[in-house]
């Protein structure tokens, strides 16, 4: 279903997949399977939004056009702290499924960390970022987008430390890498920021421990939140993956253009001028964002609005709660491995759950105290070093 505040594009026009993957046969590309990201947005994504998080685009009516038709604009945006990203997702989903998942959409940068570990990965599913478009951040990788006609940019310039910070930070935007305004300045493209509100909400009261991360690195997770929810992960580890039901906000800001905001030309800009900038328009975009959070923030989980939510949409309530996101996800990977291109539908309720779990008894694990997390630690920590071995035989 899309959303009629992000129609309002006259641009919006199909590619034709197969000249497109030509011109960007990448090595960042060769994942991305544009059906596979549609389909889940649509039949996994759909459903946790509406039910759960029930998210707003507020100051979208227009999507922002390119500057340069030739370059991608830039989008930036806060990370939220201490939480697993479905705020990345959901933003991604509502976005690129008013473009179709076509001319116009987004791809998102992301920590390699996300990709190298199954455990990062929704359910541990197997590449499920990279295969819905998402690309692992590495100068080389943001220089080659640079050159894409078709996509826009998404990125989270805070990196791991901005989701990492502990709910005693948030909504305080962290240290912001300086690579988006570098390739916005060599190229000449704008830069977008959009706030999100509610998303510090999804894991609420947790916070960051230095000893503690650097244990959990050990097995492919960059961090791991230490508050009410932790301890219960023993006994039922799909709340590993658990989020409060925060009401999603993503406010539209004012564009930026760096490339007006210097005197030189971009080989003669010093690394200590670029983290300058960076300072500058961080500063500028902490305001910006207090702002959108005095006005928007104000009921962050907004239970009751939940409450009559679910009575409305009683019959998709084993869709999105929770509880049925790891058969959600894994049901979908099942008939997507064996329908591919072909429209399918992914049935939920009580006893199609428990014929659905006969038929990914992965899931079972999630439900298992104490003795569940052991084979998902394991095919975690397999993905992880299977990962960390490409990367030291490509050196």
């Amino acid at each position: 279903m899309q959303d009629p505040n992000l129609l309002n594009n006259s641009d919006t026009v199909k590619i034709n997949s197969s000249s497109n993957e030509k011109e960007l046969d990448k090595d960042y590309d060769k994942l991305f399977d544009r059906n596979y990201s549609r389909l889940l947005s649509s039949k996994v994504a759909h459903y946790i939004d509406k039910m759960w998080f029930r998210s707003e685009l507020i100051g979208w009516e227009n999507i922002p056009k390119r500057n340069n038709p030739e370059r991608p604009l830039i989008y930036f945006t806060n990370h939220s702290g201490m939480a697993f990203p479905w705020d990345a997702m959901v933003f991604a989903y509502r976005f690129n499924n008013a473009r179709n998942f076509e001319k116009g959409m987004l791809r998102a940068f992301s920590s390699p960390m996300l990709s190298q570990s199954a455990l990062m990965n929704p359910f541990t599913i197997d590449g499920l970022w990279n295969r819905m478009g998402s690309v692992d951040a590495s100068f080389e990788n943001f220089e080659n987008l640079m050159s894409n006609k078709y996509e826009d940019l998404l990125i989270y310039p805070e990196g791991i430390p901005g989701i990492a910070k502990g709910f005693n930070k948030k909504y305080q935007m962290q240290e912001m890498k300086t690579s988006f305004l570098r390739m916005s300045i060599k190229y000449k493209t704008d830069i977008v920021p959009f706030f999100c509100v509610n998303g510090e909400y999804i894991n609420p009261y947790s916070y960051s421990s230095k000893i503690v991360n650097k244990i959990f690195k050990l097995v492919g997770i960059p961090f791991f939140p230490l508050g009410a929810i932790s301890p219960l992960i023993v006994i039922q580890p799909w709340l590993f993956y658990f989020g409060f039901p925060a009401k999603l906000k993503y406010v539209l800001g004012e564009r930026i253009k760096p490339y007006e905001m210097v005197d030189k030309n971009y080989d003669d800009i010093s690394q200590d001028e670029f983290k300058e900038l960076s300072e500058r328009i961080r500063g500028e975009f902490q305001v910006q964002m207090n702002e959108a959070v005095k006005k928007h923030g104000k009921n962050p989980w907004d239970l009751k609005g939940l409450i009559k939510n679910m009575f409305k949409n009683i019959k998709l309530l084993p869709y999105g709660m929770p509880w049925s996101w790891g058969l959600l996800f894994y049901e979908f990977e099942r008939k997507y491995k064996k329908y591919g291109d072909a429209d399918f539908t992914v049935k939920m309720g009580f006893f199609r759950n428990l014929w659905n779990l006969l038929k990914n008894p992965f899931v079972f694990f999630y439900f298992i105290p104490i003795l569940g997390l052991i084979p998902i630690a394991i095919k975690g920590y397999k993905n992880h070093s299977l990962s960390e071995n490409k990367k030291t035989a490509s050196k």
